[in-house]
């Protein structure tokens, strides 16, 4: 059975954005194997917000090499986005509705793992349905005071098992965690 899994960036104080939406505390460290995870995936979630921001994000031509690799092998995973608007687009699929039925219908498919990218909101509800299986949470070196939680308003706890730790070298800490549900 596919796996539903949320790889994140937060910060120390438990934040996905900063007041303003910023992100640019984001680091990317060679040694966190990215294209590693990449490769265990098929298929991203998003939400619409999410998508219509990276969804179809083309680096410019100044972009380095690598990050044109790194795009161009996001693009090749399939894309679903969950969305209130009636949408169509031949690089997505749309689900309006329904959203448990459709993961669960998804996950008992075919293919490798799926990554639930966001944004937040995507992101709150995955987490009240239990469709969250694995938690791939990076802890990057910094406080913001203030910004977007990742955990907020839980209508109930969220019970989780350590499975992994990674430590890169710019300081971040990674911990990956099972649900219990």
């Amino acid at each position: 059975m596919r796996k539903v899994i949320l790889d994140l960036a937060v910060t120390l104080d438990g934040f996905i954005e900063g007041p303003n939406g910023e992100i640019d505390w984001c680091i990317m460290d060679d040694d966190m194997d990215f294209d590693g995870f990449l490769s265990g995936i098929d298929t991203i979630f998003y939400g619409r917000v999410s998508y219509d921001a990276w969804g179809n994000y083309d680096p410019d031509s100044n972009a380095t090499e690598a990050d044109k690799k790194f795009w161009k092998s996001i693009h090749a995973k399939n894309k679903v986005v969950f969305t209130s608007e009636n949408r169509e687009d031949d690089r997505a699929i749309f689900v309006q509705s329904n959203i448990a039925e459709k993961v669960a219908e998804m996950t008992r498919g075919e293919g490798k793992d799926i990554w639930l990218y966001g944004g937040a909101g995507l992101i709150k509800s995955f987490i009240q349905f239990g469709l969250i299986d694995v938690y791939r949470i990076s802890v990057h070196p910094i406080a913001l005071g203030s910004g977007l939680p990742l955990f907020e308003n839980l209508e109930e706890r969220v019970e989780l098992e350590l499975i992994q730790t990674n430590t890169f070298k710019s300081g971040v800490v990674q911990l990956i965690y099972k649900s219990k549900k």
